[in-house]
């Protein structure tokens, strides 16, 4: 590989950096179409045509929108706790949160995937990847609630993920950070990285009808970074593309040290041909460590496994699984078009988008029309497995999707605009500036067989003057485009939570027609589950008390508690009986460190409560119930640790009366 310095970094920068300070267009304010506003406009009453889920970034969590409205409609706790729900506070759903380090309580939620078959989008579940401590987690869609979420080992920086395949066979998973092995010795000098340090993609299968995840084998790969991925569909079904950056293998100064080669790599895998290798016993099993956590609907409680065997097969060993194809420079995104065939790499420091085709690349791999190696990787000849390029799109070109009907779009970084290009001819037909520095770009169903070729939206990483200012932090800017004619049109644009970096979008009515309302109580299967107000009880077990509590509009049950010591161990355990869609009840207790619960119509929740002062505290429900909901609520009384109160509950007991003062009577 030529390798040459990249003096043009410091224009681009200064490019970017006026980009992002220049005034304000002066059209701004009027960018979207007179018609934008009823073309957003969704009536009191009525749906959204999509829902968007939207990653986290540093939150932690998965955001929902309605499009085209733009309305926020969910926060779906992942990896981060989640006061509001307790998500990770409740003894339910810590061990959600669980790794092979410990309870982590946050995480850099990055992409996401909706799963499909035959190449469409379904509904069934979506996949959001941890990308700081490398996880994959699967929300099932049913009750936009995470359902699993898997630890991946040999891994650090799981940016490159969660991609799936065609009908969800797999989610796979690129490490960012090449890192020695988990079963290796790691205290390594950091500059022998070239000798110790590898990276690995991972392959997780699915299980076709539970949504189960389980690590079906890792590939073992030279010490470079991967990026972004895509896997084929219809022809190209049975491989997976991913972006590499950081050929030079630098570990230090990235910026410029991984920025010298005039192309890095398309990663080509042959999955398939993996799996034959898998069948015939080949590969080695490693000893590592990595948990696996699954939350149970029926049992209203996470389990955490910690696993300890990986199966990796080492891509230098058998040579027809990975083939390098150069791609200029530093690549970011890689997509594949609607049919399969073409398969889109975006370097960031490029000038143009190089487009490959998949037949071209089968063909030069028959021909072995190879150019070297990479560290015992075939190298495919540049020119043996490109379609062309698209000559001059803008600066700075991030990620593509596609509209199905022969356009992708890209977003431009530096130059802030998304541009639209033809696959067949590779020219350019249309571009829109965007405000400002757009990273992804979503269109619904773009990166599958059947786009919905209705809406783009743009994900900016630069707010600046779009909206009220908030003092030194912004909230970055979602910017909805209707591409359904030839010209984009730019509709509307609203802040979003977190740093959204990908995105996803379904049609509603795949998601709403098989939405969870209620959890039947009758088959609530949880150990605490207190079923009917006649089983509310307190128990004590030496230092633990279990308090088994029902909730109903509008008490609490039992709502005096007596005989609980300074030290114990309370667990409250709170079975909420309604059976009435959109009615939850909250719990919280007056000085509790952790969290309040919030309990859907029959299910169990449980809250671990540690009282540490001889007092009366309070509780109530949290969340808004009916016209008695400040009526819905209780005391408990903690004694000194030496006492000998006795252990007692109760509702609807009456106070002792009250006798009225002296100068009360004589009025």
């Amino acid at each position: 590989m030529k390798k040459i310095l990249f003096p043009a970094i410091a224009i681009i920068a200064a490019t970017l950096l006026f980009s992002i300070t220049g005034c304000k267009p002066k059209d701004a304010g009027s960018a979207t179409q007179g018609d934008a506003a009823s073309r957003v406009y969704v009536p009191p009453g009525k749906y959204d045509e999509l829902y968007n889920f939207v990653s986290g970034g540093f939150s932690g969590q998965v955001t929902v929108y309605g499009i085209p409205s733009g309305r926020l409609l969910r926060v779906i706790p992942v990896f981060s706790t989640d006061p509001e729900s307790g998500w990770g506070f409740s003894e339910n759903t810590k061990p959600m949160l669980n790794t092979s380090h410990g309870m982590i309580p946050w995480d850099d939620q990055h992409h996401l995937d909706l799963s499909q078959t035959n190449g469409e989008v379904d509904g069934r579940w979506i996949f959001a990847n941890g990308n700081n401590t490398p996880r994959i987690a699967r929300i099932d869609l049913t009750t936009f609630r995470t359902a699993e979420i898997l630890e991946i080992p040999n891994s650090a920086g799981n940016h490159s993920s969660p991609f799936i395949t065609e009908n969800t066979e797999y989610v796979v998973a690129g490490t960012r950070f090449s890192v020695p092995m988990d079963n290796q010795n790691q205290d390594v000098p950091i500059d022998t990285y070239k000798k110790n340090f590898k990276g690995t993609v991972s392959f997780i299968s699915v299980d076709p009808k539970s949504g189960n995840m389980k690590l079906a084998f890792q590939l073992l790969l030279p010490g470079i970074d991967f990026d972004l991925s895509h896997a084929g569909k219809g022809p190209s079904h049975g491989w997976f593309f991913f972006s590499c950056y950081n050929s030079e293998q630098a570990h230090t100064l990235l910026e410029v040290n991984a920025s010298q080669r005039d192309k890095d790599f398309i990663m080509a895998v042959n999955w398939k041909k993996a799996e034959e290798y898998i069948k015939q016993g080949k590969g080695q099993k490693q000893t590592v460590k990595y948990a696996h956590n699954v939350y149970d609907d029926s049992t209203h409680q996470a389990t955490s496994t910690m696993e300890t065997q990986t199966l990796v097969l080492d891509a230098k060993d058998f040579p027809d699984i990975v083939y390098m194809i150069p791609c200029p420079k530093s690549p970011h995104g890689c997509d594949v078009d609607p049919t399969g065939e073409y398969i889109v790499g975006s370097g960031k420091l490029a000038a143009l988008i190089p487009v490959y085709s998949f037949t071209k690349l089968q063909k030069a791999i028959a021909d072995k029309a190879f150019d070297g190696d990479y560290d015992g990787l075939p190298v495919i000849k540049y020119e043996s497995a490109l379609y062309g390029e698209v000559k001059k799109p803008g600066l700075g070109p991030l990620h593509t999707e596609f509209d199905g009907k022969g356009n992708g779009y890209t977003t431009m970084f530096i130059s802030s605009e998304v541009v639209k290009w033809n696959i067949k001819d590779l020219k350019v037909v249309d571009r829109h500036a965007t405000y400002y520095s757009p990273g992804h770009l979503m269109i619904p169903g773009g990166d599958s067989k059947k786009p919905y070729g209705k809406y783009l939206i743009a994900y900016n990483k630069i707010t600046k003057d779009r909206y009220l200012p908030t003092g030194p932090e912004l909230s970055q800017s979602a910017q909805l485009f209707d591409i359904s004619g030839e010209k984009m049109k730019l509709l509307a644009d609203y802040p979003s939570i977190g740093e959204p970096h990908y995105a996803q979008a379904i049609s509603a009515d795949i998601v709403a027609k098989n939405s969870v309302k209620i959890f039947d109580i009758a088959k609530n299967k949880n150990s605490f589950v207190t079923l009917g107000e006649k089983n509310a009880k307190v128990v004590r077990t030496g230092n633990r008390v279990d308090v088994y509590m029902t909730m109903i509009r509008s008490h609490l049950n039992p709502d005096n508690i007596e005989g609980v010591k300074v030290g114990d161990e309370v667990y409250f355990h709170l079975t909420n009986l309604e059976q009435d869609w959109d009615v939850p009840h909250g719990f919280a207790i007056k000085g509790a460190n952790n969290a309040e619960l919030l309990v859907m119509p029959g299910e169990t929740q449980t809250l671990k409560w540690l009282p540490t002062e001889s007092m009366i505290y309070p509780f109530y429900c949290t969340d808004f119930c009916s016209a008695l909901h400040q009526e819905m609520q209780g005391y408990i009384r903690i004694s000194p640790k030496e006492s000998n109160v006795p252990l007692s509950f109760s509702m609807g007991k009456k106070s002792e009366p009250t006798v009225a003062p002296d100068s009360a009577k004589a009025q």
